[in-house]
């Protein structure tokens, strides 16, 4: 029997298989194609955008050095600015429905507990690379991948869940589905999946152009929907607004995309071969719960939206994250209780604002006879340092605040990258998986507090070229503040958050 069997070997299935592993969990993963790569996962097919709080995710795993060579990206293009050294500030931000915002516009009230270092910017790159930088990660640390394995049947009772996958049954005590938008273990395992329907039909495409000329780049709206032209070469998106209309099950032929990128675009391009394509819709659902019994959902599987602005991705990297280390504590039995049930309590938010977001943005890309006034109002107020600041606490990733109680405005969300003066980060410490006390203040006064939790928390005394004000401050494995305090910190106030994270320690069981 494995500890833990996940159902998908996506991004989200391979990240949360590399956070389990190494705290001595057996995992199993199990994947319906027989092969790791496919021109989907490859550019420009397969090009996702990162944000903020996943490259920080990233390089807290010790991960960012390599999937920034597997993408291509160079290392200065996400770390400071040159010509802004030290500063927290972003340099580039993405859209939101098409409108394009300036990072300048960004309040420094939105910073206010960003400090600069190697994990600063979000940065484009393909499934292909971060699967494949996160499935060797999982294959070295003795991650058992089957593929051609996909998902038949699910039973679960008190002690585990069976998993027939493959003609073979596999058993675990938990078992987690990352297995995409139209998951067999939501469906097998009886999740409500509830939500808003759709308003278009998307398409994705690679084509070649008789006419390259008549399509401009970037996103464009028209009177009767949008189209997407990036620089990859015929590389084409387009939104039209049939209320999901089109039936997946069809073949996606040369004429009906021609039909539609003409009716879109307003213009008489012509499609002379078709390389790939697929369709999509704006429908936004999501699991009522994130567990049933032994079995979690994780990624597209609890959660679907449109691809609007590139979230889908990050999202699925933040539920990882965020499940890894508590189910790995409940595996080894050292999870205090309720602890599991924490995974759902946060992340169900996150998900539900997300699929907001997406849905506004669909209302601010669909046409009709006052669309062009909507827009214009949009692109004025995203033009204003608050509508570009709105827009940075939304998309970046580091400003989600969970609800941990605490009275310091840092808990619940994601820690600065504190360097000490010995040049670690945070980021460098949080690459085993452990909690992490930091204790800035002379005296110590942590030090016997924190020894009875060795083991689940690596306790790093010393100081820091900017403390932001704190003294001491308990950070959790997926990198959240669980608990801050200032120049004097309490030390019983230290112990009551460590325990209720991390379990009473042996010491005062």
């Amino acid at each position: 029997m494995y500890d833990v069997v996940i159902v998908g070997a996506g991004p989200v299935g391979l990240f949360l298989a590399a956070e389990l592993a190494p705290a001595d969990c057996s995992v199993l993963v199990l994947e319906r194609d027989p092969e790791p790569s496919s021109p989907w996962k490859t550019l420009p097919l397969g090009l996702r955008g990162l944000n903020s709080g996943s490259v920080e995710t990233f390089h807290r795993r010790g991960l960012l050095p390599a999937l920034l060579n597997a993408s291509g990206v160079d290392p200065a293009r996400v770390g400071p600015d040159p010509e802004a050294p030290g500063s927290p500030a972003p340099r580039s931000l993405s859209h939101f429905a098409g409108i394009p915002l300036d990072a300048a516009d960004v309040a420094p009230s939105a910073l206010a507990f960003r400090l600069a270092g190697p994990a600063m910017e979000p940065f484009m790159t393909s499934l292909d690379a971060v699967c494949s930088v996160l499935e060797e990660r999982a294959a070295g640390l003795g991650v058992r991948i089957e593929r051609g394995a996909g998902l038949e049947a699910l039973t679960q009772d008190g002690e585990g869940v069976v998993a027939r996958a493959g003609g073979a049954d596999h058993r675990g005590r938990w078992l987690v589905g990352c297995d995409g938008g139209r998951s067999t273990v939501r469906t097998l395992a009886g999740f409500d999946f509830t939500g808003t329907p759709p308003l278009f039909t998307g398409y994705v495409a690679q084509v070649a152009l008789e006419d390259p000329g008549t399509l401009g780049f970037g996103f464009r709206q028209t009177p009767t929907g949008m189209y997407l032209r990036t620089p990859f070469e015929g590389h084409v998106g387009m939104m039209d607004f049939d209320g999901g209309a089109f039936d997946r099950s069809l073949p996606l032929t040369r004429e009906h995309l021609q039909t539609v990128l003409r009716r879109v675009s307003g213009t008489e391009v012509t499609l002379t071969e078709v390389h790939r394509a697929s369709s999509f819709t704006d429908r936004a659902m999501q699991a009522t719960t994130y567990r049933r019994g032994r079995v979690l959902l994780a990624g597209d599987a609890a959660h679907i939206h449109s691809p609007l602005g590139g979230q889908g991705l990050n999202l699925g990297i933040g539920d990882a994250v965020n499940l890894g280390w508590k189910l790995a504590a409940t595996v080894r039995g050292t999870a205090p209780e309720g602890l599991l049930d924490t995974y759902a309590a946060e992340r169900h938010p996150v998900g539900a604002a997300v699929l907001d977001w997406s849905r506004a943005q669909v209302a601010a890309m669909s046409p009709g006879p006052n669309a062009p006034a909507l827009r214009g109002l949009l692109t004025d107020l995203l033009g204003t340092r608050e509508g570009a600041t709105h827009v940075f606490r939304h998309t970046s990733g580091l400003s989600h605040r969970y609800d941990l109680g605490g009275e310091h405005p840092l808990v619940g969300r994601t820690a600065p990258d504190f360097r000490l003066t010995d040049g670690t980060r945070l980021g460098d410490l949080l690459h085993g998986g452990q909690g992490i006390a930091l204790d800035f203040t002379p005296g110590r006064p942590l030090h016997d507090a924190a020894a009875p939790f060795k083991g689940p928390v690596h306790y790093v005394p010393g100081a820091v070229e900017d403390t932001l004000g704190l003294g001491a401050l308990l950070v959790r494995p997926d990198g959240v503040v669980a608990w801050a305090d200032g120049d004097s910190p309490d030390p019983a106030a230290f112990r009551r958050s460590a325990t209720r994270w991390f379990g009473r320690p042996a010491a005062s069981a």
